[in-house]
């Protein structure tokens, strides 16, 4: 069966190709995955219930998104303005996860083609994130009886603490981050397990502790799903990392993570979180690593 991926036109919101946000990443992504032959399970996703926004955010702040009056004081905080493009591919990206994990639980394993917009807190956006996706279909997931026991495991380079925030005290969902210590946020939230890497960690250093920590979650066992941002900017050369990850690097980490809860049967639902970089393209190829591998598990 091919990898179920979700995905959208209006993922991308058109920014300038000089916008220090790469929004072009997620068109050319889908059109590296047509190339690779990996779009016969391609889904479209569908804009997330509002109900279900609001599981994870503020009722004001999911208002002030859905009628694009964000004040600008949070804008600055996300780093654009939330116009309409922007409301959309927010509510599009959530409703992605959402509906990815809904094909993990059926299938095994699924994607989606956006997602990891971890800094977005319950109350604002922050950090180039408007909603929390994972959050929010965590959330969901709990609220429809679909799961009882939830793992995130948030391998992006920055620390999740909108995540961290949002589901602090949830008993039924465990918040994982590696990320590197030093980089952004400054001030971060205590996820259930964070593990702040040193500057510089490159492959060898970087698996040897992803390997200890995964077998330490393995201990608590029973998770229902598992939602992975397979964050790309621990990458060598992406342009707000500082860990030192090669393409080789990368691929090693989504091979072990994937086969590491599909041999468990734990369902996966996988999300694409941070990475940047001018060169699109390259992007684009970091990213599609994730469903590369994820496709010889589906």
């Amino acid at each position: 069966m091919p990898l179920q991926i979700v995905s959208h036109p209006d993922y991308d919101a058109g920014f300038a190709a000089d916008h220090r946000f790469p929004m072009g990443k997620y068109t050319a992504l889908m059109a590296r995955l047509e190339a690779l032959g990996l779009t016969g399970g391609l889904n479209r996703a569908e804009l997330i219930a509002p109900l279900y926004l609001r599981l994870a955010h503020d009722a004001t702040y999911v208002e002030q998104v859905l009628t694009c009056t964000v004040p600008p004081h949070i804008e600055r905080e996300i780093g654009f303005p939330v116009g309409e493009r922007v409301s959309r591919r927010a509510q599009f990206a959530a409703g992605g996860t959402l509906a990815s994990a809904r094909l993990a639980l059926r299938h095994g394993i699924a994607c989606n083609a956006a997602g990891g917009s971890h800094h977005a807190r319950r109350a604002q956006g922050a950090g180039f994130c408007t909603f929390n996706d994972v959050a929010v279909a965590a959330l969901a997931l709990l609220e429809d009886g679909l799961a009882e026991n939830i793992l995130v495991v948030d391998l992006d380079v920055h620390q999740g603490d909108g995540t961290a925030e949002i589901l602090a005290g949830n008993a039924s969902v465990f918040t994982f981050s590696m990320h590197a210590e030093k980089n952004y946020p400054v001030r971060k939230v205590a996820s259930s397990l964070d593990i702040g890497l040193p500057d510089k960690t490159g492959d060898d250093a970087y698996m040897e502790v992803l390997a200890n920590a995964l077998a330490g979650l393995s201990r608590h066992g029973g998770w229902d799903i598992v939602f992975y941002n397979a964050g790309v900017d621990p990458h060598r050369d992406d342009r707000l990392g500082r860990l030192a990850l090669s393409d080789e690097g990368l691929l090693r980490r989504e091979r072990f993570v994937i086969e590491h809860y599909r041999e468990t049967g734990v369902p996966l639902c996988g999300v694409i979180g941070g990475g940047y970089s001018t060169d699109v393209a390259a992007l684009a190829a970091r990213h599609a690593i994730l469903f590369e591998t994820a496709a010889a598990f589906a």
